[in-house]
């Protein structure tokens, strides 16, 4: 049975691939930032085994047992203008490269990087592994460079490397300041709710379904590949938003066209899954609606400013 270590696990999809582990009695070491609020979260398992640790402590980081798979998912300033902050982003590079010298120093035959849709820049085309790069933010060029600088190493330290490129994935443990997460609170306290046109073609993904397709890439993700993740299944946003306010509060009605596109607005953002279901299998994904109203529970748990009873 293999054994897993995970960074950056308190977020939506580090939680879902704890809990996936734990269902299949997989041992998971989860290293979580210092004073991380997800760790009040975190499953009470005795498959699960906690470790309080830094970005800049992984270089120097020495932890007892050996671990299969190193899942590396710790990034720091991943949203709003701190995508920016070019010389965060930098260090972001260096922390990568250290997460895969403390993976091979806990025994791991495997290391599976989250990258990001920023690392293509607008596109007009479904994502492929093979679609040009032309990160436009300093988070998606950090991101493309670690994926590049650590797949080096990784063959350099005889670690299979696997890179995934994630799009808009959702769902419990989101931060706050995400367009789903913001909303979904938005619509339970009954706030106005203003939004951009909605015209962009997106493509979400439930987080449950992520961590599935990660799982699955542990199993049978090739080595020296970068994957696009995703749920390929692409339509407006403004529809989107539209099955949100349906399912959480449909006495409230969207303003579309209340708020301008960002600068370098994404206009297109679906995945090519063939690639990716031609190494892992066929993927099921959750309905959009049921992903939607298991967050919002989740969203009601977290935040107790909002009344349960909405």
């Amino acid at each position: 049975m293999m054994k897993m270590v995970i960074t950056g696990p308190t977020g939506a999809i580090g939680m879902a691939l704890i809990q996936l582990c734990i269902d299949k009695q997989i041992e998971v070491l989860a290293i979580c930032r210092k004073s991380s609020p997800g760790l009040a979260y975190m499953p009470q398992d005795p498959l699960l085994h906690i470790i309080e640790a830094d970005l800049d402590e992984y270089a120097t980081l020495e932890l007892p047992g050996q671990y299969d798979v190193f899942y590396h998912f710790a990034w720091a300033s991943t949203i709003g203008e701190s995508r920016n902050d070019v010389y965060t982003q930098n260090q972001n590079v260096t922390y990568t490269l250290d997460a895969v010298r403390l993976a091979k120093r806990l025994g791991c035959h495997t290391f599976i990087g989250a990258g990001s849709q920023a690392e293509y820049g607008r596109s007009g085309m479904p994502l492929t592994p093979l679609t040009p790069v032309f990160p436009e933010t300093g988070y998606g060029v950090a991101k493309l460079c670690a994926g590049q600088l650590s797949r080096i190493l990784c063959e350099q330290l005889q670690i299979k490397h696997i890179w995934t490129r994630i799009l808009s994935v959702y769902g419990p443990y989101d931060d706050e300041r995400t367009m789903v997460i913001s909303t979904i609170k938005k619509m339970l306290s009954q706030e106005v709710l203003l939004f951009t046109q909605g015209e962009q073609m997106w493509d979400f993904l439930y987080s449950v379904d992520a961590a599935n397709i990660l799982y699955q890439l542990s199993i049978n993700g090739k080595n020296l590949k970068t994957y696009c993740v995703g749920s390929g299944e692409c339509r407006k946003l403004k529809t989107f938003i539209e099955e949100m306010h349906e399912v959480i509060a449909p006495e409230q009605k969207p303003v579309f066209g209340a708020i301008p596109y960002g600068k370098n607005q994404v206009m297109h953002l679906v995945a090519d899954l063939v690639e990716l279901e031609q190494d892992i299998g066929q993927i099921t994904f959750t309905p959009f609606a049921l992903g939607i109203r298991e967050t919002m529970e989740d969203v009601i748990r977290r935040f107790d400013t909002i009344e349960k009873g909405v």
